[in-house]
């Protein structure tokens, strides 16, 4: 990562129960299903990993243990787990929970039920040199929604010619899907008092400030949410490297 004001650490989401993803996860955590013999969650720490990260937060849920086991020998980024085996506490509360870890700074937020094949440069090496947090309060990664894997929706956000975002009304196709991979500030967070709540609240207030901005993601970008998409996955991956 360049220097100054890039995140030095990501919240990487495993908690899940993966229900759609079943009768995979039924013995196995969502994060530890495999597209073309590497775990989803290895698909995105590598990622981090080649990026120059040099830490990453892995809150764990669902067969937690399975997940500890998995992560234990890993060393780029180096892994610090946020236990939620207790509750699930939904994203906004996992990152509440988890920010004795995190520090203050602003950090790297990333799902683990997507990845991404590179293009020519990193992907999160271009949205840490984006990060603005004058203009911004949060930066998403945001892939084409034509061209996308596995995207079984009508998109999520309008991007303008300067990276700004606006969420996509009810009736609408977006161009854009929010691929799961951020950053974003402490602060809000910090401040929020309750136990479970959910990410989403915080990014769409954030657009209607004028304050979420967005980087296309440059490459092929896979969303993994069933068992059919694994298949469809390894196909687009394929089908991208002949």
């Amino acid at each position: 990562m360049t220097a100054g004001s890039s995140p030095k650490n990501a919240m990487i989401f495993a908690a899940g129960l993966g229900t759609r993803m079943r009768p995979i996860t039924d013995t196995k955590p969502k994060p530890l299903v495999e597209v073309r013999g590497k775990a989803l969650l290895d698909h995105v720490l590598d990622a981090f990993g080649e990026a120059g990260l040099p830490d990453a937060v892995v809150n764990v849920h669902y067969l937690a243990d399975q997940i500890e086991t998995h992560l234990k020998d890993r060393k780029a980024p180096r892994i610090h787990i946020s236990d939620e085996r207790g509750k699930l506490l939904d994203q906004g509360g996992g990152i509440r929970k988890a920010l004795p870890l995190l520090g203050d700074d602003p950090f790297f937020v990333a799902n683990t039920d997507a990845f991404w094949v590179e293009g020519p440069t990193s992907n999160l090496r271009r949205l840490a040199k984006a990060w603005d947090p004058q203009r911004m309060d949060a930066l998403l990664l945001v892939a084409p929604t034509a061209t996308s894997i596995g995207v079984d929706w009508p998109g999520d956000f309008h991007m303008d010619q300067e990276g700004r975002l606006t969420k996509r009304g009810q009736s609408e196709v977006a161009a854009f899907v929010y691929s799961g991979v951020g950053i974003l500030k402490t602060e809000p967070f910090a401040d929020d008092p309750r136990e479970v709540f959910r990410l989403s609240p915080f990014l769409f207030e954030a657009a209607e400030k004028g304050r979420l901005f967005g980087v296309r993601l440059e490459g092929l970008w896979l969303h993994v949410g069933t068992p059919q998409a694994i298949g469809e996955a390894e196909d687009a991956i394929a089908r991208s490297t002949l």
